[in-house]
């Protein structure tokens, strides 16, 4: 049973990390795919269900007053768009001033960084009303810069600004085939912080799921 589910969580981690420049083909075979959506069922079916908190007093300065750094010179968002990219050229500073970089919520191929965004897949204030807003500026941070969890992703600044801080009952990538990543990132950052769903963001996740 211990082998099984390692192997399960090994399927879902492999889905996860493959980099974004190779989703336009096939990344993951049909089994991984099966055996990470089975995982992100059973991980959605442990998280609390309520009704939304209320938006008073958040500030995306509670998460992150700026990107927080992880190499040297380079922050949480450099970090990114260097992990997300083919042939990124960084400056002195760690900043990209070359580089291409997909975005999978909508397909588009990007060449100026000032194009791209780094999305939080769960975005801050629906954090925020999901159970965020009860904890210490400390963790509000951790969870803004996470590169562990698939919260942090570079998409078009087009599609990024269309989502703003909606759930997947309210917005889903306009790309049908990312759907299904899109689902299992949502949800795995939801049960490491043990955010909390509302019903319908519970439906519209197990919609998604089932084009995996």
């Amino acid at each position: 049973m211990i082998f099984l589910r390692r192997a399960v969580q090994l399927a879902v981690l492999t889905l996860l990390v493959v980099p974004i420049i190779d989703i336009p083909r096939a990344s993951a075979g049909t089994r991984e795919r099966t055996d990470a959506a089975a995982l992100a069922r059973r991980m959605l079916a442990q998280l609390k269900v309520a009704k939304p908190l209320s938006i008073r007093g958040y500030s995306h300065r509670r998460f992150q007053p700026r990107w927080a750094h992880h190499k040297g010179r380079c922050d949480a968002r450099e970090v990114v768009l260097a992990r997300d990219g083919r042939a990124v050229r960084r400056n002195a500073a760690c900043h990209p001033i070359k580089g291409r970089w997909y975005s999978p919520y909508d397909g588009k191929w990007l060449k100026n960084e000032k194009q791209v965004d780094v999305d939080h897949v769960v975005p801050l204030a629906y954090a925020w009303r999901s159970g965020a807003s009860r904890w210490s500026q400390a963790r509000r941070r951790a969870f803004a810069n996470d590169l562990t969890r698939p919260e942090l992703l570079v998409v078009s600044h087009s599609v990024n600004i269309a989502k703003g801080g909606q759930g997947p009952q309210s917005w889903r990538p306009p790309r049908r085939a990312y759907w299904c990543r899109y689902a299992i990132s949502w949800i795995t950052v939801k049960h490491h912080y043990r955010l909390f769903v509302t019903r319908k963001e519970r439906v519209a996740l197990l919609n998604m799921l089932r084009t995996c």
